[in-house]
């Protein structure tokens, strides 16, 4: 049998706004103004007043009439129009293309073009050279075939006999696997020397081969390459100085040489990489031992609720009379205004949050902002910035993660400066910072010849009077993307 019961629950539920507000504090700086004039594309309600302000200051155009008419001719009330579409039009100021420029021509001297530089890819490189080469039209068709079957690096990774298949399938080409590898020696001939090969071991030899391969030291380098590559990249250069019967310097004139070659010919050649612009959401300045924090001036656009669709809601609300149609008018402009003052006050908590977040940061490692040293920074972790704001965690973790600071010693994420707290002997709480620290600064200073393992920094750090694990020593090495000591021995 069925029972029907009645049960109350206290469930914590997000309004749309909070969502909104969630979303937007999450957002860095770079990517605000992406998100701002989006919401401008979808919302007609709201209005960025930067870009309706199109009038100018009367000091800044002195040629002006004053008496020249600003007043709209049809508005009774001779209110100012926020921008005319007519005087806009009618301007005499305006060229052909739509730009300004000045009638008296004085700046027609100072104009100076864009230089554009013209750059071919890496694989429009290897197609020039080709293009150069005579060779038949088949010997041709398996050269493009080939040029694009390379990856990006330059290595061809797939197997002679599929590119074959390639070429009588897509082509109509009937290629023996000879004929393929005799042109893939072609391709391999061309600038930048490394490019073709199938290995790393055959892209270190082509560039070998195409040196003076009658230098001695090039010899033994090529030796080492063919026979000796995984001892080499290991850095075993004891088997090295007895299998190939070399003293420690001509070893090093050999390494040298080695690590010389590209073990990515393609990626010299590439053009179009992209490189991520930060921009910081926060200033510190120092002014005489106060810091001064300051947020970034993308982060308060100056936006507003339309005049015109206010008046329209007003209009359509006191109408004496609606039909089906006016009410749905009613409701849609409604909804576009409690959506752009929504989004109004989603900006303006977002600023307040960030300001508040970042203020408790910098009272917290002061002594940091200060003076630039690591080792000043103090363990923070998220909860206690929560606890100084009156904040939840999540909240601290949005600002946290994508922002940065600018400071006079360079750019940092906030996330940066929350780290793990260490005792020492003394009882202290230290920052694994300052731990990493001291490590990069042994590390650094340590004998190539014979680099200290995790063992011996975990001996040095607990003479300084931190009791650390060797575990822990070799997790902070590898969190600095330092390797283990055998691979850091250099000759």
């Amino acid at each position: 049998m069925l029972k029907q019961n009645l049960q109350q629950k206290l469930l914590q539920k997000l309004s749309p706004q909070q969502i909104q507000f969630i979303k937007l504090l999450q957002v860095p700086t770079v990517s605000l103004d992406a998100r701002i004039k989006e919401e401008l594309e979808e919302n007609p309600a709201l209005e960025d007043l930067s870009l309706t302000n199109m009038s100018e200051p009367e000091e800044q155009y002195p040629d002006r009439d004053p008496d020249e008419d600003t007043y709209n001719g049809d508005d009774d009330n001779g209110e100012h129009d926020e921008f005319n579409i007519d005087d806009y039009l009618q301007d005499d100021n305006l060229n052909d293309y739509g730009s300004r420029y000045d009638q008296n021509g004085d700046d027609e001297e100072d104009r100076k073009e864009m230089p554009i530089a013209i750059q071919s890819s890496f694989f429009e490189n290897l197609q020039a050279q080709l293009d150069l080469v005579p060779l038949s039209d088949k010997d041709f068709r398996i050269g493009q075939q080939i040029i694009g079957s390379l990856d990006d690096d330059g290595y061809l990774r797939r197997p002679i006999m599929s590119l074959t298949d390639d070429l009588a399938f897509s082509q109509n080409v009937m290629a023996e696997d000879e004929e393929v590898e005799e042109m893939l020696k072609v391709i391999q001939s061309f600038d930048p020397p490394g490019v073709g090969a199938r290995s790393l071991q055959e892209c270190l030899l082509i560039q070998l081969r195409r040196k003076d391969v009658n230098d001695p030291i090039i010899k033994k380098a090529i030796l080492v390459v063919e026979n000796y590559l995984e001892e080499f990249t290991r850095k075993h250069y004891d088997k090295l100085e007895k299998s190939l019967n070399m003293n420690s310097n001509e070893l090093r004139a050999v390494v040298n040489e080695i690590l010389k070659l590209n073990p990515k010919p393609g990626d010299s050649n590439e053009v179009n990489t992209k490189q991520q612009q930060v921009i910081p959401d926060f200033h510190i300045t120092n002014n005489d031992g106060t810091l001064i924090l300051t947020l970034n001036a993308k982060n308060a656009p100056e936006l507003r609720v339309s005049r015109s669709y206010q008046e329209m809601f007003e209009h359509y609300d006191k109408a004496s009379q609606r039909d089906k149609k006016l009410k749905e008018a009613v409701q849609f402009v409604k909804q576009k205004l409690d959506s752009a003052k929504w989004f109004i006050d989603a900006i303006k908590q977002r600023q307040q949050t960030l300001l508040k977040t970042m203020n408790a940061i910098m009272q917290y490692q002061y002594e940091f902002f200060l003076t630039g040293d690591e080792r000043n920074l103090r363990p923070m972790i998220l909860k206690d910035i929560a606890d100084r704001i009156g904040m939840d965690i999540s909240t601290v973790s949005r600002v946290a993660n994508s922002k940065y600071v600018q400071t006079e010693y360079g750019t940092f994420l906030l996330k940066s400066f929350f780290s793990e707290a260490i005792q020492t002997e003394s009882g202290e709480e230290v920052s694994n910072k300052e731990v990493k620290k001291i490590l990069e600064d042994c590390i650094g200073n340590e004998d190539k010849r014979h680099p200290l393992a995790d063992e011996k920094l975990t001996e040095i750090l607990k003479e300084r009077g931190y009791n650390i694990a060797r575990r822990t020593v070799a997790k902070y090495r590898e969190q600095m993307n330092i390797p283990v000591a055998r691979l850091r021995k250099e000759l």
